[in-house]
């Protein structure tokens, strides 16, 4: 069986698959809620409270929380995304029991008490400026906050200033009270462990969770097509270009992603080839396609000098239009294919690749397809399926920009947008 799957009364779903030739275990605790769920007040609430977990429980004190899984050569860890927060852990087989405790007593136990809420809020507070630091990460935020002006999605997941500054231990007991519930909780098991063995260690700690009904309400976000301009006293401007994307559960969401590979998807990539390696115009150039509950988004990134942006853009565009307008050929078709297909089949080496597929599959689409499966749906792209979806998903009136850099005024770079989108 490829995976097996129970869910308590209360709506937890625990997840397995059995990986028998590894000697590890990867345990991931998954939380459906994510920045896309915070209001303009409580903005970056959902990061601060994973930051908290890692401070110390009822039972252990944060260092104890890091030695315990170090001295068995555990690795813990945890992340926060627009939609989604995941608390994990990658151990041998014979210390599953360890991280199990440990991970269940920082989610159950932790105390986010008021001393330790305003010492984390001054590492938050310092995460944000080395983030304000690192522009080509920034640029990324403002793209996101420029397509989906006004929405949740498009705000940063960390937080501002203004919001982290404000918020108090009891704001974040009672944001996790309310949001850390059983039907929102996906446990995901993947490595050297059978199924029944996880489920009759965890039923009988997340069997106690009340079970309250919830049900996310989605509000799919409208699409804007703006230039968001930041002065910067960079080296380098840092640009993205994009424009909507697709759904993690629509049907042509590999069509896509066979798109960007042959746009910017690696070494072999139109854009790395013709702007980088025949052109040298600038070091870093790449496309990506990032896909939520009801919308996408599909973005190219590049980091130049000033002087270069305009001719930047115009090839940018250029190899847009013409997949759209010429489609690709057979070679790049198969290509792209078989860089997926290598992609996919090298990255289940890990056993935290396939606990993260387990987790992230049931939160999106409450199943997990068989890497057979996807190889399947793959070999079955045509080049018609190809100009079928560059034709709807690359129409330039959509495309939004976001840049950094040393600017006078923006006034130079809208002109340049709007040539390029007619």
């Amino acid at each position: 069986m490829f995976y097996q799957k129970e869910e308590l009364a209360n709506g937890v779903r625990i997840l397995t698959q059995r990986v028998s030739h590894v000697r590890s275990v990867a345990l991931g605790i998954w939380v459906d809620v994510g920045s896309r769920d915070e209001s303009d007040s409580t903005a970056g609430i959902s990061h601060y409270i994973e930051h908290m977990l890692f401070k110390g429980t009822m039972n252990r004190t944060a260092k104890q929380i890091a030695e315990e899984l170090d001295a068995v050569g555990g690795q813990l860890n945890a992340f926060t995304t627009k939609e989604y927060t995941c608390y994990y852990a990658k151990v041998l087989d014979e210390h599953f029991d360890l991280a199990v405790n440990i991970l269940t007593d920082m989610l159950f136990n932790s105390k986010i008490d008021e001393q330790d809420v305003e010492r984390e809020k001054n590492v938050i507070l310092e995460e944000i400026k080395m983030y304000e630091d690192a522009p080509d990460e920034l640029v990324h935020d403002m793209f996101a906050k420029t397509i989906w002006s006004g929405h949740p999605l498009g705000r940063p997941i960390i937080g501002t200033t203004e919001t982290v500054s404000s918020f108090t231990y009891k704001d974040l007991r009672s944001y996790m009270a309310q949001n850390y519930i059983a039907n929102r909780m996906v446990i995901s098991v993947a490595g050297n462990i059978e199924h029944q063995q996880v489920v009759d260690k965890l039923k009988p700690i997340f069997e106690k969770m009340p079970g309250n009904e919830f049900k996310r309400q989605l509000v799919k976000p409208t699409h804007s097509s703006e230039l968001n301009c930041r002065n910067k006293e960079t080296e380098q401007v840092h640009m993205v270009i994009g424009t909507p994307g697709l759904r993690l559960e629509d049907d042509d969401v590999y069509i896509v992603q066979v798109i960007n590979t042959v746009l910017g998807g690696g070494l072999s990539s139109r854009l790395f080839q013709e702007i980088r390696e025949q052109r040298g115009l600038v070091y870093s150039v790449y496309s990506y396609h990032s896909s939520y509950y009801d919308t996408g988004i599909f973005g190219v990134y590049a980091g130049l000098s000033k002087q270069n942006v305009g001719q930047v853009m115009e090839l940018i565009f250029k190899e847009i239009k013409d997949i759209k307008n010429k489609g690709i050929s057979g070679e790049e078709l198969q290509r792209a294919k078989d860089q997926l297909k290598g992609n996919l089949l090298l990255s289940l080496e890990s056993v935290n690749t396939h606990m993260s597929r387990l987790g992230k599959s049931e939160l999106y689409l409450k199943k997990v397809y068989k890497p057979e499966e996807i190889v399947e749906r793959l070999n079955k792209i045509t080049i018609e399926d190809i100009h079928r979806m560059a034709s709807s998903l690359f129409q330039p009136e959509k495309f939004s920009m976001a840049a950094i850099g040393p600017w006078q005024d923006c006034g130079e770079l809208k002109a340049e947008l709007e040539k390029l989108r007619d």
